[in-house]
């Protein structure tokens, strides 16, 4: 089984193992935060609504006060590593809103109590992540097309497949997913792909990767020297309904956008399932079906996302999702100006540098949010 064929499998049984989630229950619109915060028990116990507490997140009586410098800061951090590998903007977002800023305990606190704010909660937390990834994927396809470092039709191609089905995702989950099994289900996808992305690492991993290796000496070369990097960067030298061929720095490389589209929607699926962009399943992507080298794969990777983004945010929103403004707004500020730092810094990062990097955070993030989720277990306390 060739690399192209193992991935699109993965991805297959990952869409899989989310299915249950999505037809569980009725496909009726959840209730709104109003009648949520009405349905829940008065008092001042964790999971009771005190009516007469300040208001805190999503205005909620009572509800968790979220630091505004940390707010910025972890969110300069989101914008950096996003922008930097092209993946885990979504993820350290979720990280972020779920555990830095306290929302996952708080979400679980209404989980016997009242269970639509708990899903009410979620559901935000979803789409919080996915305003910051979505605000730092469009700083940052800015950023790599200036340096030509995007791939252009590739990433056009993965984003029409995430469109369906990110409508879908959407219109399926929202409203019927517990934290505890959001959690979960985030942890053990993110665990998946790191394991994938090891693999990636070993020789037989690294076998049918030559192109991709002298592109990346060879731009490495070009950063040490202080060349024009532009003058090498991405040109597409052929264009047909089943071939799109480029050269970086170069290197030819080639792709096929009906397997491009079909890896996009498998890709979104899962992605807008558990609220991030998709970046950490699009990388393994790039990187093992068209071979890319990261410092191509993070700009294009990012252009998808967008993409995704963008439709996935709207049909959460627009079917009474709401975030909390004042947070979104201090965190898409930290987004931008990490996401500006991100394309100007990762090119002096080795490309085996930033893969371990990329795997370091999937195994850790992804086995400590499994237990959380499933087994109610913390790694760290």
């Amino acid at each position: 089984m060739n690399h192209k064929s193992m991935l699109l499998t993965a991805l297959l049984v990952l869409s899989i193992l989310a299915a249950p989630v999505f037809v569980t229950g009725d496909l009726a619109i959840a209730a709104s935060l109003e009648e949520a915060i009405a349905a829940a028990p008065e008092g001042t116990e964790p999971g009771q609504i005190d009516p007469e507490a300040p208001k805190g997140y999503l205005g909620i009586p009572g509800g968790l006060q979220i630091n505004p410098v940390v707010a910025f800061l972890w969110a300069v951090w989101v914008g950096w590593v996003f922008s930097t590998v092209g993946a885990f903007g979504g993820v350290l977002a979720g990280v972020g809103h779920i555990t830095v800023f306290g929302l996952g305990d708080y979400a679980k606190g209404f989980k016997d109590s009242a269970p639509e704010l708990n899903k009410f909660v979620t559901d935000s937390i979803r789409v919080s992540n996915q305003w910051l990834v979505g605000t730092s994927g469009l700083v940052s396809c800015f950023n790599y097309f200036r340096q030509k470092r995007l791939v252009l039709p590739l990433g056009v191609s993965l984003g029409a497949g995430s469109l369906l089905a990110a409508w879908l995702v959407a219109n399926t989950t929202m409203g019927k997913l517990k934290f505890s099994d959001y959690q979960g289900y985030f942890g053990l996808i993110v665990f998946i792909i790191g394991g994938f992305m090891i693999y990636e690492m070993t020789p037989k991993g690294q076998a049918k990767k030559k192109a991709g290796k002298e592109a990346v000496k060879a731009f490495e070369a070009a950063v040490k020297e202080k060349t024009d990097l532009s003058a090498q960067g991405v040109k597409t030298t052929r264009m047909s309904l089943t071939r799109i061929e480029f050269t970086f720095f170069g290197q030819s490389f080639g792709f096929n956008p009906i397997w491009a589209f079909v890896g996009g929607l498998l890709i979104s699926a899962i992605s807008s399932f558990i609220g991030v962009g998709g970046g950490f399943l699009y990388v393994p992507f790039l990187t093992s079906v068209v071979g890319l080298p990261m410092f191509v794969a993070a700009g294009t990777s990012a252009l998808a996302v967008l993409i995704s983004m963008i439709l996935s945010i709207f049909n959460f929103m627009v079917k009474g999702v709401t975030v909390h403004w004042t947070m979104i707004g201090i965190e898409l500020i930290g987004v931008f100006v990490g996401s500006m730092i991100g394309p100007r810094t990762g090119k002096y990062i080795p490309e085996k540098g930033l893969k371990f990097f990329f795997i370091f955070l999937a195994c850790y993030v992804g086995l400590d949010y499994t237990l959380r989720g499933f087994f109610n277990y913390r790694i760290f306390g």
